[in-house]
C-alpha cells in the first residue's frame, strides 16, 4: 500500500500557520551529538522521517534516543560505537554524511556507507575530503564505503573551500572540534543551519566563531558536555508556506519565523505584486491579486536558496508575461518541470535555465512528487489549479514537512492523504 494527496484546488488560503524547526539543522546537530559522548535533549525537533531515520542510525550505533514529546528528543551518546551505522539507514538520507566528521572528530576514524537523499545530479564530496586530509585524514575508501583515519590525530590548519559547500563546512566544523590547535574555514557556507550547529557545540563547550560568515575559526578543545538546545525554525517551511498563500490569492499569517532569514523570498514575492509584511517572529503574505514576472537565480546564502526554487514554479506559471529561473547549484533541480506541465504550465528548459510563460490558469493532474521540494511545489500546483490534482511519491515530501496536510486544511484547503494499493506488474503475454 501506498500514499497519494488528493487536492480540490482553486481555493484560496486564509489564516495563522506555525513552522517547526529546520530540518536542515536538526540532522547535523543530531549527528554533533555523537561528539559530546554525554546526553544532549534536543527540543523544536521537526517530525518528519528523515529525522526518523537519523536517529534510526544513532540507536543503532549504541546511542540511547528517547523522544520525550514529537518535538523533544533526548539523546546519550556516552557508548556509541564507530562504525556501526547501517547501510540500508544511512543511503536513505544526505545528511548521513555528517556521520564522517562526527566520527572522525571523536575516534580518529570513519566507515560509512555512500549516503543517500534527493537526487539532483552529481553531489561530489571533494570538498568534504579535501577538508579531512588538511585535518590530517587519510582515505582509504573502498567497497561501497567511506572510510578515513588519522594516524597521527586530527591538527588544526587553513582550509579553503572552492565552492561555499554546506556539507563540507559541517563536516570541516565536526571534524575540527576536537581536534589539536586551531582550523580557519575560508569560503565557508554562510546558512543559518550552520550558525545553529555552531551555536550548539559552543553550549556543549566548543569554541567556534565566524559562523555565519565566510571565515569560521575553530580552536580544538578536549571534550565536550551535554545541554538542551532549541533547534531554529526551518525558513524553507515557511517559504513554502509564502509562495502557497500567494499562489492561491490568499492571506495568511506565518508565525514562528525568523524574518530575516526569508528576506530572499520575501523581496521576491514583493517584486512580483504581492504583499508581505514584516513582525518580530512572523510575517504576513497577502494576495493583491495580481500576479508579475520576474526573474530568479539561485545562490550560496545569503541569496535566494535553491531549495525555494521549485516552490516558485507554479507562481511564475500563473504570473503575467515571461519568467525565468537559473538554477547555480543543483544541475537537477528541473525534474518537476513535467509534472508541472500536466497542468498546462507553458515551460521551456534550457540547461539550467527554465523561461515560465504565464497561463491563465493551472488544471489538476495526476502528478508525481520526484523529490521533496518538487513534491512541494505540486501541492502548491495543485491549490491552486483548478480541479483535482492527485500526487504521488509523497513519502518525499514527508521526508521534509511536518503535517502538511493538516497544516494546509487548518488554512481552509481541501486536502486528504489516501492509502491506495500498489499497482500490480504487468503480465507477461504467453
Amino acid at each position: 500500500m501506498s500514499t497519494k494527496i488528493i487536492i480540490q484546488g482553486g481555493k484560496p488560503l486564509y489564516g495563522d500557520i506555525s513552522i517547526s524547526g529546520m530540518k536542515n539543522a536538526a540532522l547535523p546537530i543530531i549527528f554533533a551529538s555523537i561528539l559530546v559522548s554525554d546526553v544532549c535533549t534536543l527540543e523544536n525537533i521537526p517530525d518528519v522521517s528523515d529525522i526518523d531515520t537519523s536517529l534510526e542510525i544513532l540507536k543503532a550505533m549504541g546511542a540511547r534516543v528517547s523522544r520525550r514529546t514529537p518535538n523533544t528528543v533526548r539523546i546519550d551518546t556516552t557508548h556509541i560505537m564507530q562504525g556501526a551505522s547501517p547501510y540500508e539507514l544511512v543511503r536513505k538520507l544526505r545528511g548521513s554524511t555528517y556521520l564522517l566528521g562526527a566520527e572522525l572528530g571523536r575516534f580518529g576514524k570513519t566507515a560509512v556507507g555512500w549516503p543517500g537523499g534527493c537526487d539532483f545530479g552529481s553531489r561530489p564530496l571533494d570538498q568534504h575530503m579535501k577538508g579531512f586530509e588538511a585535518l590530517g585524514a587519510i582515505d582509504n575508501t573502498d567497497s561501497g564505503y567511506i572510510k578515513l583515519t588519522a594516524p597521527n590525530g586530527l591538527h588544526g590548519n587553513s582550509v579553503y573551500f572552492d565552492v561555499a559547500s554546506v556539507g563540507a563546512t559541517v563536516n570541516v566544523i565536526l571534524a575540527s572540534v576536537l581536534a589539536n590547535g586551531t582550523t580557519v574555514i575560508d569560503n565557508a557556507a554562510r546558512e543559518p543551519h550552520i550558525v545553529d550547529l555552531a551555536n550548539f557545540l559552543n553550549s556543549c563547550g566548543a569554541n567556534i566563531t565566524g559562523a555565519g560568515t565566510p571565515m569560521i575559526k575553530v580552536r580544538g578543545v578536549t571534550d565536550l558536555h551535554g545541554c538542551t538546545y532549541t533547534i531554529i525554525p526551518d525558513m524553507i517551511e515557511a517559504g513554502t508556506y509564502m509562495v502557497a498563500a500567494a499562489a492561491t490569492g490568499g492571506c495568511v499569517r506565518v508565525r514562528s519565523v525568523i524574518p530575516k532569514h526569508v528576506e530572499t523570498i520575501t523581496a521576491k514575492l514583493c517584486e512580483m505584486g504581492v504583499c508581505v509584511e514584516e513582525y518580530d517572529d512572523s510575517v504576513l503574505v497577502k494576495s493583491t491579486g495580481e500576479l508579475r514576472n520576474v526573474n530568479i537565480k539561485t545562490l550560496y546564502y545569503p541569496g535566494f536558496p535553491t531549495d525555494m526554487h521549485p516552490q516558485f514554479a507554479p507562481l511564475l506559471s500563473l504570473a503575467g508575461g515571461v519568467s525565468c529561473i537559473q538554477e547555480s547549484i543543483w544541475e537537477n533541480r528541473f525534474r518537476y518541470v513535467d509534472e508541472l506541465r500536466k497542468m498546462g504550465a507553458t515551460v521551456m528548459l534550457d540547461s539550467r535555465t527554465a523561461t515560465f510563460v504565464g497561463v491563465e490558469k493551472l488544471i489538476g493532474a495526476p502528478v508525481e512528487a520526484v523529490d521533496l521540494r518538487a513534491g512541494a511545489a505540486m501541492v502548491i500546483a495543485g491549490l491552486a489549479a483548478e480541479g483535482i490534482t492527485e500526487i504521488s511519491s509523497v513519502e518525499y515530501i514527508k521526508r521534509g514537512y511536518v503535517d502538511i496536510v493538516g497544516k494546509l486544511r487548518s488554512l481552509g484547503a481541501s486536502i486528504e492523504e489516501v492509502t491506495v494499493p500498489d499497482a500490480e506488474p504487468a503480465r507477461k503475454a504467453n
